[in-house]
């Protein structure tokens, strides 16, 4: 005899993701925040939050200065990437700077009364709008081919045991065919990006002039990996994904796919959009690994010892096979080119 409830605990993976997230008593709404569970670029240094000022200046420049510039830290953690920002801005820019963090969690106690907390972006924003590891927490459905050749949704239950489901059909099973086609082989996998498509379609919408960047690790059409990229992460360990809302649960996000939904907005008519590493992206702001001259080190020993620790900083940031391999989604929009 089946216990009351059990077929309704099995649910796709997005279903689950959702609640075990951003549910009551959700992953990212308790207390101590992503920080205390993994480490992102901002988290790793200042340079990466410097790095980002100085793409909003770019940015600032080529609107034309205008009297008001917005700059939207969307899924913000608990503010450090905004907060950062505000500190390495210039002071001119900083003074014409509306800065916004969008977030589900309750505001910290101790953000800049400067930065607008809320829990969607604003209307309109005339600036950048910089998503930081944001579209990898889009919970998505994932998909498993069957013995017979035939992808599947995958189910999952509270304690992070799976089935197979229904055949997909309709618009995910278009997308899986467009941008992440199954092998026949049984057990191939894969995350059905379309939710965040979606997604990055409205963030990007809301942007009247200026720029929308996502940051995330990525891959792309051709190079998928056969058994998708599902995860979870509890206490700066990787661990099995289970959705109780006890660990983070991620997935790599297909940027590519995300870059031609963002550009079939009607305000990013002729603006193309830019896929580049996160090392490509940094050093062209500025951000390198070089070592100090080692005459610094006879001439101004602080000085130098304060130059190579930022040398070890950026490193990190822009290390193959680490933090560098990220992916930068720059969609610009009512300008001709991204300004990097």
């Amino acid at each position: 005899m089946k216990e009351p409830g059990a077929e309704s605990a099995w649910r796709g993976w997005r279903a689950a993701t959702e609640d075990a997230l951003y549910g009551p008593g959700g992953f990212y709404r308790r207390p101590e925040g992503p920080a205390g569970h993994f480490r992102t670029s901002v988290h790793a240094s200042p340079l990466f939050a410097g790095a980002v000022a100085r793409l909003l200046c770019r940015v600032d420049e080529a609107l034309g200065r205008p009297e008001r510039l917005d700059f939207a830290d969307l899924g913000a953690g608990r503010g450090e990437l905004v907060t950062g920002v505000l500190a390495a801005l210039p002071a001119e820019v900083a003074a014409r700077t509306r800065a916004y963090a969008v977030e589900l969690a309750d505001r910290p106690a101790d953000l800049d009364e400067r930065i607008d907390w809320r829990d969607e972006l604003p209307d309109t924003i005339t600036g950048l709008l910089f998503a930081n590891e944001w579209l990898d927490n889009v919970p998505v459905d994932v998909a498993e081919t069957d013995p017979a050749g035939v992808p599947r949704a995958v189910l999952v239950a509270p304690d992070g045991t799976e089935r197979l489901g229904e055949p997909l059909e309709g618009p995910a099973a278009d997308w899986l065919a467009r941008w992440w086609p199954l092998p026949a082989e049984p057990g191939a996998r894969a995350e059905i990006g379309l939710p965040r498509d979606l997604a990055w379609a409205a963030a990007v919408r809301r942007v009247a002039r200026g720029l929308a960047v996502a940051v995330d690790y990525t891959h792309a059409l051709g190079a998928r990996p056969p058994f998708g990229t599902l995860t979870g992460f509890r206490e700066g360990r990787e661990t099995t994904p289970v959705p109780d809302g006890t660990c983070d649960i991620t997935a790599h996000v297909a940027l590519d796919a995300c870059a031609v939904a963002g550009s079939a907005q009607e305000n990013t008519a002729g603006a193309a959009p830019r896929l580049l590493t996160q090392r490509d992206a940094l050093r062209a702001l500025d951000v390198t690994g070089a070592r100090p001259p080692l005459t610094l080190a006879t001439t101004d020993p602080a000085g130098y010892v304060r130059a190579l620790a930022r040398a070890g900083e950026a490193a990190e940031l822009t290390a193959t096979g680490g933090l560098g391999d990220f992916g930068w989604l720059l969609q610009p929009v009512g300008t001709d080119q991204a300004p990097l």
